[in-house]
């Protein structure tokens, strides 16, 4: 019995990480506005937000994020809406 809920447990946070892996979307910097902190990304779909591919600006939850990218850079983002906003939460480069 030990062994069968340690498998799937093991197997439930494997998939946890996957699903957390997809949350993630490609995108294109387009613009960096550090005074506005907001960013112009050129983004696929995000699934999270039921959002199709298009260009739009976010603002940032965190300013300090700007200063990790450039337009131009391919990144890996996570979005949310907050207070009607359209936020990045979340930024890596692949």
């Amino acid at each position: 019995m030990k062994k069968t809920l340690s498998l799937l447990a093991m197997t439930l946070a494997f998939i946890a990480g996957t699903v957390r892996a997809n949350d993630l979307t490609d995108a294109e910097v387009r613009k960096v506005d550090k005074d506005a902190g907001k960013l112009t990304l050129k983004h696929g779909e995000i699934r999270n937000l039921d959002m199709p591919p298009m260009t739009m600006v976010f603002a940032v939850k965190d300013k300090a994020m700007l200063d990790q990218v450039k337009a131009g850079d391919k990144v890996k983002f996570k979005a949310a809406k907050e207070g009607g906003n359209y936020v990045v939460t979340e930024i890596q480069k692949p």
